[in-house]
């Protein structure tokens, strides 16, 4: 009898024991991969916390230049490769076309394609195979992560970064990347080369991305940006009653200033509302703008955004069932516009900076038609039914 107490008593031990060391040590390493822009790192990073949470190490492979933003979150960065305004001078020299601001099937592939890929994928690859993770996690656009993953051999979930574009720029970049994969013994991808896993963040309603054949779709509930460690602590005033609040917001990468305040101008003009902005630094000057900072704190006592149509953006605002003016500047832009057109749940504009009386028409409407706040309203509850972060870590963990 005592023998027996002893050995339940041992087991217990070791049960506690082995609970205890999962706890305090890494389950996994947990690789990031990113084109080295915010708008492509940011939708990551939920994700990125959730796996640390778990007590996963966490690395992100992309420009050394993505520091500021990474420092913060305590996650490890590899270096790999330039910032945009390399990518974007050597994409043109190469195309003689602008990806940022006409993009084309052949600027676009040539960007994401042969320019990622001849200045960043040895890097990539060599920093991966030393840091030895477990899993990747790459976003749509980022193929040294895709390339690296299938010549280690490891596991590979790729997020989406809003609605699919185009068939035909998915056709363009895979048939653009393809001599990189065969160099390393690799098949030729038929399409966008993607994961095991494709993490959708795209809501039904804005057109989620079709997957390839034996490819896993799961949802991931997308979300406005925080900063690290940050609640969603308003960065204005309480609203005035009665009286509606409008958020321009031209994101991180099409945030001119000099834009921003010129919509500002024409919408004030008119339309009694109150009219708040973001831009990137340097207009801190202008009251009316807040200095740039993490999306979420911008949101409070919100009616309805202007923006250029950024997928973070826009989701980041349909998580609130906040509706939209869409402004298009460029990049991928066209398709957040035509998505929320299609949903209902906002308005766009024709590419470009639109005629005053046009833009104001499109603001009276966003704030005062009944259907596109239900619109709205019914997108909030498809992204609320959606996989948390943390649902979709422990889904993968468990399945490696």
């Amino acid at each position: 009898m005592c023998n027996i107490r002893l050995h339940v008593a041992a087991r217990q031990a070791l049960e506690w024991r082995s609970d205890y060391w999962n706890v305090i040590l890494p389950n996994m390493r947990v690789l990031f991969s990113c084109t080295p822009a915010i708008g492509h790192t940011y939708p990551l990073l939920p994700l990125a916390r959730a796996f640390a949470g778990r007590g996963d190490q966490v690395a992100f492979a992309t420009a050394a230049g993505m520091a500021p933003v990474l420092d913060g979150e305590g996650f490890t960065l590899l270096p790999a490769g330039p910032m945009p305004d390399v990518l974007f001078a050597e994409a043109e020299a190469r195309t003689g076309q602008d990806a940022g601001a006409d993009p084309t099937p052949a600027s676009v592939s040539a960007f994401f394609g042969e320019v990622r890929l001849d200045t960043t994928a040895d890097e990539s690859l060599a920093a991966a195979r030393e840091w030895a993770p477990d899993l990747i996690v790459n976003e749509l656009f980022d193929l040294p992560g895709a390339l690296t993953a299938a010549v280690l051999g490891v596991p590979l979930a790729t997020v989406t970064t809003g609605p699919g574009a185009p068939a035909e720029f998915f056709q363009a970049i895979a048939a653009n990347v393809a001599p990189y994969f065969t160099a390393h013994g690799l098949p030729a991808p038929a399409t966008l080369p993607a994961g095991r896993w494709v993490l959708d963040v795209c809501p039904d309603a804005l057109g989620p991305l079709g997957v390839p054949d034996g490819v896993t779709r799961l949802t991931l509930r997308p979300e406005a940006h925080r900063a690290p460690g940050a609640g969603t602590a308003p960065a204005l005033a309480p609203p005035t009653p009665g009286r509606p609040r409008v958020l321009v917001t031209f994101g991180s990468f099409s945030g001119d200033r000099e834009v921003v305040r010129t919509l500002l101008d024409a919408l004030e003009e008119e339309i009694d509302a109150d009219f708040v902005a973001t831009s990137m630094p340097g207009a801190e000057e202008d009251p009316r703008f807040l200095p740039f900072q993490s999306f979420a704190g911008l949101l409070d006592g919100v009616t309805a955004v202007v923006t250029h149509g950024g997928a973070g953006t826009v989701l980041g605002a349909l998580s609130l069932g906040l509706p939209l003016v869409v402004v298009p500047q460029g990049a991928d832009q066209f398709v957040q516009a035509a998505a929320v057109a299609a949903a209902g749940c906002g308005v766009a504009t024709a590419p470009g900076l639109p005629d005053p009386a046009q833009l104001r028409d499109a603001v009276r409407t966003v704030l005062t038609d009944p259907a596109i706040a239900e619109a709205a309203a019914r997108v909030r509850k498809q992204i609320e039914a959606m996989s948390s972060p943390d649902e979709v870590a422990a889904s993968l963990a468990a399945t490696l």
